[in-house]
């Protein structure tokens, strides 16, 4: 699993993420998604940059390219996940998960499923 977070730079992450919201996108697209966006052929080439990297491929489409992204969005929120629980909560789930919960009220469905996957996730002393 590539680890999105710690390979692309601010910029980068930005257009990976964009990609991945609309499942596939143009340049054009992208550059409408980008917060103080840089020229057209700026986000071209970064396109072509992170194509090179691996992390989006390209499909033609008239003379346009559309690009979409080489990691199903599953893994890379995973590896995203990972990161921050790692690096903000110093690899403690249960802190993290803390955090979110004391950042704002559940849903009654929020609370329905977060208790279910709880009651279905492994724990240690099941290993």
């Amino acid at each position: 699993m590539r680890d999105v977070t710690n390979a692309l730079g601010k910029r980068e992450r930005q257009i990976v993420e964009s990609v991945y919201r609309r499942g596939r996108a143009t340049a054009a697209e992208v550059l409408a998604d980008l917060p103080d966006a840089p020229s057209y052929s700026s986000v071209r080439g970064m396109l072509r940059h992170l194509e090179g990297k691996g992390y989006l491929r390209h499909e033609r489409d008239g003379l346009r390219y559309v690009y979409v992204p080489t990691s199903p969005k599953g893994e890379v929120r995973a590896s995203a996940l990972s990161h921050v629980v790692r690096t903000f909560f110093d690899g403690s789930v249960s802190t993290a998960v803390a955090a979110l919960l004391e950042s704002r009220p559940l849903t009654q469905a929020e609370y329905e499923r977060l208790s279910a996957l709880l009651d279905a996730a492994p724990r240690e002393d099941d290993r």
